[in-house]
């Protein structure tokens, strides 16, 4: 076989997979989305490159790091330079337009079915797309988000309107002082609800989230579901990844599918009932729905 036959024959399986995929996510009546970093990326969350240095280049020039995730985690010798830097994080990933449309096109494609979504994501996309909030559970928390630093007590707070007073008002990479999230409880100084140690708030919609996510499974329980995994990879593996391929081998009517550029796979125990396209997934999703509509 010459390269380009086998080029054409690797395009058809790939071609193949795809309509396989799209065959079982329309067939489906439930739908279980596990959502890692990859997919926002394919929605244009890029952290480097040029959308970092649009947003962040006087730190870049400053400190010397190169990415967003980067200068989140650098030792600022100050509250206010370091709340100037993290309100353009939060604002840049959290409250501004999402770039692309993959989350919208998402919702068109399931949005007529029984779903659930799990989520490492903390961008807040899925319900800024239009997705049912009860029918979300954010594991790792969310950019919109500040808590106890300590923390004193369980409990999250809503930052948009603080942070776009801290856009608004930052100069020369400081914050004004008085800006500076506090405790209200204890008067130390507030964090980000993210999760990064054992200091992070699993506060009531946390576990009120937890909660139906896991009646929806119970509910579900060995019925023909879909566990779709969309850009996950292995920095996280076991709130996900692993557990999508332990269903998926438990229950004998379930079906995997991932889509992930690049780390798109199945264990052998489960091949016969997978499928995995290593493909950008906003064009998969962008294609499904246009063949949706056309179908509809």
């Amino acid at each position: 076989m010459g390269l380009m036959e086998a080029l054409n024959a690797l395009n058809r399986k790939e071609e193949k997979k795809e309509e396989n995929l799209y065959r079982e996510l329309r067939t489906a009546e439930t739908v279980v989305i596990g959502a890692g970093a990859g997919l926002s990326t394919s929605a244009g969350f890029v952290y480097t490159g040029e959308r970092f240095r649009e947003n962040f280049r006087d730190f870049e020039v400053k400190y010397g790091f190169h990415d967003m995730y980067s200068g989140g985690f650098y030792p600022y010798e100050t509250l206010e330079e370091y709340w100037a830097y993290w309100s353009r994080y939060i604002y840049l990933n959290r409250y501004r337009e999402v770039p692309k449309p993959v989350y919208t096109d998402l919702l068109q494609l399931v949005k007529d079915k029984d779903y659930f979504v799990l989520t490492t994501n903390v961008d807040h996309c899925f319900q800024r797309a239009g997705f049912d909030k009860k029918r979300l559970f954010y594991t790792q928390g969310d950019f919109g988000l500040w808590q106890c630093s300590v923390p004193c007590h369980k409990k999250t707070y809503d930052n948009e309107e603080t942070v776009r007073r801290m856009i608004a008002k930052q100069k020369d990479m400081r914050i004004p002082g008085e800006l500076v999230p506090l405790c209200p409880v204890c008067k130390k100084p507030m964090t980000m609800n993210l999760r990064a140690d054992s200091t992070f708030v699993e506060d009531e919609g946390w576990h009120e989230a937890c909660g139906r996510y896991e009646n929806f499974l119970e509910t579900h329980k060995g019925s023909r579901v879909l566990f779709l995994e969309l850009g996950c990879g292995m920095n996280t593996p076991g709130i996900i990844k692993f557990s999508f391929w332990r269903l998926t081998s438990q229950w004998p009517e379930a079906v995997y599918g991932c889509i992930n550029l690049g780390e798109a796979y199945a264990p052998q125990e489960i091949e016969g009932k997978s499928v995995c396209i290593s493909e950008d997934i906003g064009r998969i999703l962008s294609v499904w729905k246009r063949r949706m509509e056309d179908e509809s």
